[in-house]
């Protein structure tokens, strides 16, 4: 099985296992269901996907202000995309449960001391020791309680009243409102609160669930595949098998062989799924991938991931829609525009330029309307603190400014202004 950590107490990992086979499960297939009949939508052109959060959520920053900000991010975009380009937006956070990360190489080298690379909390810890990469199965039970406290936030946040329209303007927070693109999303909450007014006092009541809550669902890489069928059960209304660590998995560019192990995987289970697809991949690799994960072709089951970078979607993407488009699977396409665009910066910073991100949804616009398919989403690594890893934006991060507050585990992410920047603009395009 490729990308899996070396478990070196397997008796101990057996342990774990069952432990977590007997919690109960962190989402529901009634729920799975509901996300599926809303891609469902998406694939066929009416509404659009909006999937975001951390690269790898982390064991040491959790808490309840950094679950609310991040929220608070995907909310405002949200409401961007759904205002601005007049389209229903499903969200979905990339969240309580991305604590595992595929790597390039098994292994890493510091002052000629080699040990196993960072995997993601779900498995060691970042720190450079013996004792921090040493695969720990106990980190699975972590990852578990997490995830649970997590989830149980998210439901109160969108479910009791946080998320409500009326409060949009409270959504901005300090640094994002004093960024051009925070000043714009003022000006749009004002025109929801006239809005929102007018439908009052013309004897319309606001008092909806569509204004006073939201549905947000959770997802992430089922990268470690212990943890995942650990927390897969059979749905008691359908006979189904979920896996109910997550509404949505997907499946990476590095282990979506089609005779491997997550392949197969996600071939027995009911949630929707998504799998992304690299700048490497043929339209027979995809069309066969497809017919492996969705054979029966239904809505909303499959969502491809595109990853190609801005220099390649438009001369890769086309072909794929086309081959996917006419073997009669209706996918849901959603853009990530941030892996294909990494780069090292001067000042040794691995990052990513908001121009380049936006170049590639762009890109990925192109190519949808040049075939006559839907662009149905966006797949991007955000975070709500007020970070300096990517570039750009405008308010503008300079490669000198990467040094003030770079704080990713993994890759870096987009902070809330240049979050809310690239929602404009891909509304924008979605006009």
């Amino acid at each position: 099985m490729k990308q899996q950590p070396s478990w070196p107490d397997l008796p101990e990992l057996e342990q774990v296992e069952k432990q977590l086979a007997m919690l109960p499960p962190l989402v529901f297939a009634g729920e799975a269901r509901s996300l599926k009949e809303q891609l469902g939508k998406v694939a066929n052109g009416e509404a659009f996907l909006l999937q975001a959060g951390d690269c790898a959520e982390s064991f040491d920053g959790f808490g309840a202000d950094a679950i609310r900000d991040k929220l608070k991010v995907i909310l405002q975009m949200a409401v961007v995309l759904t205002y601005s380009a007049g389209v229903p937006t499903v969200k979905v956070g990339r969240i309580a449960g991305q604590f595992a990360k595929p790597r390039s190489k098994p292994t890493e080298t510091v002052d000629g001391t080699e040990l196993p690379s960072f995997l993601g909390h779900m498995v060691n810890d970042v720190a450079f020791s013996e004792g921090d990469r040493r695969p720990n199965p106990q980190r699975l039970i972590h990852a578990y309680n997490q995830s649970a406290s997590t989830l149980n936030l998210l439901r109160a946040f969108t479910k009791g009243g946080f998320a409500d329209l009326h409060r949009v303007q409270a959504w901005n927070q300090e640094f994002v409102a004093g960024s051009p693109a925070g000043q714009r999303y003022d000006t749009l909450g004002d025109e929801i609160d006239r809005a929102i007014r007018f439908m009052e006092a013309a004897g319309i009541s606001s008092k909806h669930p569509e204004i006073n809550e939201t549905d947000f669902y959770t997802s992430h890489e089922a990268l470690i595949l212990q943890y995942e069928e650990a927390l897969t059960r059979k749905d008691s209304l359908t006979g189904g098998w979920y896996d109910c660590s997550a509404h949505m998995v997907w499946i990476g560019e590095r282990t979506r062989q089609l005779d491997g192990a997550h392949v197969e995987f996600f071939r027995g289970i009911e949630n929707p799924i998504g799998c992304k697809i690299g700048p490497t991949a043929t339209p027979e690799d995809v069309v066969a991938l497809c017919n492996a994960v969705d054979p029966d072709r239904e809505p909303g089951r499959l969502t491809l991931i595109s990853r190609m970078g801005a220099s390649t979607v438009r001369e890769n993407l086309p072909t794929l829609l086309e081959a996917v488009r006419d073997a009669g699977h209706p996918v849901v396409w959603a853009c990530d525009p941030m892996h294909g665009n990494t780069f090292t910066s001067e000042s040794g910073k691995k990052t990513r330029h908001l121009e380049d991100v936006m170049a590639e949804v762009t890109g990925f616009f192109e190519a949808h309307r040049s075939v006559g398919t839907w662009p149905g989403g966006i797949h991007v690594e955000l975070t709500g603190d007020d970070v300096t890893e990517c570039m750009g934006g405008t308010k503008e991060v300079g490669d000198a400014d990467l040094l003030t507050r770079y704080e990713t585990m993994c890759d870096p992410r987009l902070n809330g202004s240049q979050s809310l920047d690239l929602a404009f603009r891909v509304a924008e395009l979605l006009r």
